[in-house]
């Protein structure tokens, strides 16, 4: 019972009232670092489910993992059920007794007298009105932990002993404490316990185990594996909590991280170095301590000529050991490792024990590097052609050869790309991934690649745009910045998305197996970024046509005009999803992209900019509203004659009234204006101008009845209103802008 107004020591959170705690930890052998957040996450659901299903709220529930244990702590559970008063609408008064019969079982009743009858519409019915006292909550809960034990995902679960019950690891005991007290195994009476039987409450947990390994719920934890002396008792998770800091182990992982991070910090520090920031490896070494002593160790001189992504993958994918950098940013001759241990020596024989199995780690980094540097990255482009792009796609070879001539093509769009270059590094931009290092770490690919480029002496640009050219890698990854390297990435990307549409294999819901989205949002980053005016319906026949020509694709490049419009399409959705992630409004997006024939994405965003200010300013918002009334208008009326009056010329010398002739005559004036300012793409003067439409627009719906009872009249004033549709259809497609 926690007490009122306490402060919880572990977390700094209030918990006030009167209170029954359920506390479960789940303690076995060491968890796999990835599995063990979404396992208590897991664990937390099913729990929490079952008390829902057995009508027991509560309060506060938080989770917290490490490599041997998931913890459970719920706060706020009543010490009983609620009782129950349930209805059932039975059989009619003298329905046939097989009738009856069934509905008395199904009620657990034994006779009608038990039961009311009620009028109803269709005549006198049985009623039966089932009271269930509520049970203990004590009683019920042995049942929800072993069924939340037996239901908790793995992707991968073992056996051990002689047993058949499967866990991730070995699952040693379970620690289950209810209002102070270790959960009991009730006395079952099957008859009066439907709710807890639905629940799976006596399936037993150690079925199929041996007598020797059966798993017992337990009121006692375990602490450090080395650093812990034994069990010790537990009455609530406070209690708990400490004492398992007493005994080495820092339960709550975002403590345990932030003790990582500021250990390390500290020792750089010392050193005169700074750490290389690793969100998703502290996440995975947070996962594999319970007690974090961080060591700092030493590169041996030896090394420190491998390239320092070399070094560093080396030492983080096979030995999570953090690099520390120089002031300038260059890799330290110096790790920092997270033991998970204090010692008498102050670590010095863990930390000589991990330069020593670093010393071979890096001794085969170095052996790859020694061994690609013999060989030419033009010599390794006929092994790409043993290495499969896609089975409907050929080759690598031949996608290196798709790439080149679309880099080519696209330097002519980049300032200052010198086309040659392009070609260039477009055909040693995948030589790398048949290199020792990059088969040994795939995720160096492109950045090998440049170095292997500058030791065979080839041009900076050349060398960086190989680098370069999968970024960005994701919405936080830079945008190449540099010509060649700009123009490479475009054409990487470009294949891509073009190949994947020839085979149909687009991203369908939130499936994205190629990470298409991720290549589209790319280019029109690096365009937007670099001010690149980019061709994208040419660009797309280009690299189709490149396509066509391999012989080993089977994607159907016959219907050009449907597989561009139909990327353009994808292209203006990722646009509307950047201008989201931006705060912008994605419909403005959708109204300009509906122009057909635009497919310039720097102007498109220009154009996206100017309409934005002009619909959120007053004249544009007015100017909206007119030109909704008047394609309502238009739609009812062209529906009804079934004909288009945009097709029609406005006859001036029919005009009567003059709020008729002033609009004709500013919408002969704004059409123009409009025309020269799109054509020297000034998009804020053409916005200008369709604000001067407001005034003679709204005088227009004032004064003017546009159905008039003359014929002639009416479909002359029926075109004016079109014009005013085609005028700002110009512009953009004003029937997409919301509001």
């Amino acid at each position: 019972m926690g007490a009122v107004g306490t402060v919880c020591p572990w977390r700094g959170r209030w918990r006030t009232g009167a209170v029954a705690e359920l506390l479960i930890e789940l303690f076995s052998e060491e968890i796999p670092a990835r599995m063990q957040r979404p396992a208590a996450e897991d664990l937390r659901r099913l729990v929490t489910d079952a008390l829902k299903a057995a009508n027991l709220e509560h309060g506060e529930t938080r989770c917290f993992w490490t490599p041997r244990r998931l913890t459970l702590v719920i706060d706020g559970l009543p010490e009983k059920q609620p009782d129950l008063k349930e209805e059932k609408k039975g059989p009619k008064v003298g329905a046939p007794d097989k009738a009856v019969e069934g509905f008395l079982k199904s009620a657990g009743l034994d006779s009608l007298d038990q039961c009311e009858q009620r009028e109803t519409p269709k005549g006198p019915v049985w009623f039966a009105v089932i009271e269930k006292t509520g049970g203990a909550t004590a009683d019920v809960l042995p049942g929800i932990v072993r069924s939340a034990i037996r239901g908790v995902y793995w992707p991968k679960s073992m056996r051990w002993g002689e047993g058949q019950f499967r866990w991730v690891r070995p699952l040693h005991q379970v620690l289950a404490v209810f209002h102070g007290e270790k959960l009991e195994i009730p006395t079952i009476n099957r008859r009066n316990l439907s709710e807890i039987e639905r629940l799976d409450a006596w399936e037993r947990l150690d079925d199929g185990v041996s007598e020797s390994e059966k798993i017992q719920i337990v009121a006692e934890s375990i602490g450090h594996r080395f650093l812990g002396e034994g069990s010790f008792k537990v009455s609530g998770f406070d209690d708990y909590a400490a004492k398992l800091r007493d005994a080495y182990v820092l339960l709550d992982p975002e403590e345990r991280k932030q003790s990582i991070q500021d250990q390390i910090r500290t020792a750089a520090d010392r050193e005169g170095l700074t750490v290389k920031e690793d969100p998703a490896l502290l996440d995975e070494v947070t996962n594999l301590v319970e007690w974090p002593v961080v060591l700092v160790g030493r590169i041996d001189d030896d090394f420190m000529d491998v390239p320092d992504e070399a070094l560093t993958a080396s030492m983080r994918g096979h030995q999570k050991y953090f690099s520390l950098l120089r002031p300038d940013g260059t890799l330290a001759p110096r790790f920092a490792v997270v033991a998970n241990m204090e010692t008498a020596d102050e670590g010095a024989r863990i930390r000589a024990g991990n330069e020593r199995v670093l010393r071979a780690r890096l001794a085969d980094a170095k052996f790859f590097w020694d061994q690609d540097l013999s060989t030419k990255l033009e010599d390794r482009l006929p092994k790409l052609g043993k290495v499969i792009f896609h089975a409907k796609l050929g080759t690598v070879a031949e996608r290196v050869e798709r790439i080149a001539s679309l880099a080519e093509v696209i330097a002519g769009h980049v300032e200052k790309c010198p086309a040659n270059e392009a070609r260039r590094a477009a055909r040693l931009s995948k030589a790398d991934l048949v290199s020792e290092m990059v088969g040994e770490f795939p995720e160096l690919q492109g950045i090998m690649g440049r170095y292997y480029a500058l030791a065979q002496n080839e041009p900076e640009s050349v060398a960086r745009a190989i680098a370069e050219h999968y970024s960005p890698a994701g919405p936080n990854d830079a945008c190449p910045s540099a010509p060649v390297s700009t123009a490479l990435a475009l054409a990487e990307k470009i294949d891509t998305l073009v190949g994947f549409w020839l085979i149909d294999e687009k991203p369908t819901g939130s499936k994205d197996p190629f990470a298409l989205r991720r290549a589209a949002l790319g280019i029109i980053r690096i365009v937007l970024e670099n001010g690149v005016r980019l061709p994208l319906t040419h660009l797309i026949a280009e690299a189709a046509a490149l396509y066509a020509e391999q012989p080993h694709v089977e994607g159907d490049v016959r219907d050009l005009s449907e597989l561009s419009a139909d990327l353009l399409g994808f292209f203006a959705d990722r646009m509307k999803a950047h201008y989201r992630s931006q705060g912008l409004r994605h419909d403005v997006v959708s109204a300009v992209f509906a122009l057909k024939a635009e497919d310039d994405l720097l102007r498109l965003s220009a154009r996206v900019a100017a309409l934005t200010r002009f619909v959120e300013s007053e004249d544009g918002a007015n100017l909206l509203t007119a030109y909704r009334r008047a394609a309502n208008i238009l739609k009812a009326e062209e529906k009804k004659d079934d004909i288009s009056y945009g097709a029609r010329a406005v006859d001036r010398d029919a005009l009567k009234l003059g709020a008729e002739k002033s609009l004709a005559h500013a919408l002969e004036e704004t059409g123009r204006l409009v025309a020269r300012a799109i054509e020297g793409e000034d998009f804020e003067a053409a916005m200008r101008a369709l604000a001067a439409l407001r005034r003679p627009v709204d005088g227009f719906f004032d004064d003017v009845t546009v159905n008039a009872e003359q014929a002639d009249l009416r479909a002359n004033r029926l075109a004016l209103l079109a014009r005013i549709r085609t005028v700002m259809g110009n512009v953009a497609d004003f029937s997409a802008i919301e509001g």
